[in-house]
């Protein structure tokens, strides 16, 4: 198959040394989030994913990004989705993540336009359809409201979903004015939330299918453009709570628009998608030494 990302962007070469193990990848994007892509379904390469995801993510001094997804072969999938955080930590999932690999997966020919493959949060499907492409989330649980928590700013009342990766939604009414590094840090690394920590969400509720989310991601350690899990959970949390009444629910983040739609059965929530437009960046190649 032709490089199709190569006609939509420029083509990089990387070299950290002079030696070393050239690592073809391609960047890509989903509302935001940026991520390292590479085809590892043949074996071939044998790096150590945490130290390079670590090396490669940095924007001043590697090729910038949120993380690093390799595709790995699987009996029983069409893949096994991997991805390492910015600090080297493998995560369970990645919303956005599971997109761009989908649309990834699809131009590299590993799969067709409707795919399932195996995160360590479970077997997800995707489909494809242009540039828009949708991922069936595993079904949140974990649903818990009405948490208080002590901050350094005082008494913080958060409610909680695992969507694939832990998520603690705050709401606020000035979501552009919200600390969320300050705060963000704080929850992340809450006792309560102990010892994995977890994401943290600040959403602010426009009218009855529409919300407004920032969000803190641990493994980052920052803010985020966009989060694919925590727009699932902070659109789960708001209609459980009663606050958006409309299925989908539109989520619009710093990075771009995200659409999640969703099953509601006696308060249990099934069937979830996440839909949004993913682009590719460019394509290249690293010299790694690792």
């Amino acid at each position: 198959m032709s490089d199709p990302a190569a006609s939509k962007g420029m083509r990089l070469l990387m070299k950290e040394g002079n030696s070393g193990l050239k690592v073809p990848f391609t960047k890509m994007a989903g509302a935001g989030n940026d991520f390292i892509l590479i085809d590892n379904m043949k074996s071939s390469l044998t790096l150590n994913w945490q130290a390079f995801a670590m090396s490669m993510c940095p924007v001043r001094t590697g090729i910038g990004a949120d993380g690093v997804i390799v595709l790995e072969p699987d009996n029983d999938t069409d893949f096994i989705f991997r991805i390492f955080n910015a600090d080297g930590s493998e995560a369970e999932m990645c919303g956005n993540g599971a997109r761009c690999a989908a649309l990834f997966a699809y131009l590299q020919g590993v799969a067709g336009k409707t795919m399932r493959f195996r995160t360590l949060a479970g077997i997800i499907g995707a489909r494809i359809d242009g540039d828009d492409v949708s991922v069936a989330m595993t079904d949140p649980y974990g649903l818990d409201t009405g948490i208080d928590i002590s901050t350094h700013g005082g008494v913080k009342t958060v409610h909680y979903v695992n969507t694939g990766v832990p998520h603690a939604i705050v709401f606020t009414d000035r979501i552009d004015e919200v600390p969320v590094f300050e705060l963000g840090c704080l929850i992340r690394r809450h006792v309560r939330f102990a010892p994995s920590g977890t994401n943290v969400d600040f959403v602010e509720t426009e009218g009855s299918g529409s919300i407004r989310v920032r969000t803190y991601e641990r493994g980052v350690e920052g803010e985020t453009y966009a989060c694919g899990t925590g727009a699932v959970a902070s659109a789960i949390i708001s209609h459980h709570l009663g606050m958006v009444k409309d299925i989908p629910v539109q989520v619009h983040m710093k990075g771009g628009d995200l659409k999640i739609d969703f099953t509601v059965v006696d308060g249990r929530y099934s069937q979830v998608w996440l839909m949004g437009p993913v682009n590719t960046i460019f394509t290249g190649e690293v010299v790694a030494n690792l």
